[in-house]
């Protein structure tokens, strides 16, 4: 089961929810999770969007996106596929979040630079490639 929330200005509505769907009936068929999406100002901040937990992080299941709001077509999708690849590596296990910190399958990111992060590099690696097979399935 798939529950997304959207909110804030500056966004499609109808876009967010079926790409948001595409994604993880695509990619997390069998599991149980809730999307907020928020669009909101970031510019002061300097990123295009973040992707966190909701209360617990073990096993997570609920899940924070925040999005700049009005970005072009294609730089929101493949902002929102980067960010839900975070959300699937965490689904995953691949990305946890103990005592405070971060961890990709293993290794403490927490102290790296943000583009050496390796969580990051497979996001940026797959966002492409995700807006490409989104943009495909919806003329099938």
């Amino acid at each position: 089961m798939l529950e997304i929330y959207t909110s804030g200005y500056g966004f499609s509505q109808r876009r967010c929810r079926e790409a948001v769907t595409w994604f993880c009936k695509t990619y997390l068929p069998r599991h149980h999770i809730t999307v907020e999406v928020l669009h909101r100002g970031l510019k002061r901040e300097s990123v295009l969007g973040y992707c966190d937990v909701e209360g617990s992080t073990y096993r997570p299941r609920d899940f924070l996106i925040e999005l700049q709001s009005n970005l072009k077509e294609q730089e929101y999708l493949t902002t929102l596929f980067h960010e839900c690849v975070h959300l699937m590596d965490f689904c995953k296990g691949d990305l946890k979040i103990k005592s405070s910190r971060k961890y990709y399958k293993g290794i403490d990111v927490e102290d790296m630079d943000y583009e050496d992060q390796p969580h990051e590099l497979h996001a940026y690696e797959k966002e492409q490639e995700l807006y490409e097979d989104y943009i495909k399935s919806l003329s099938s």
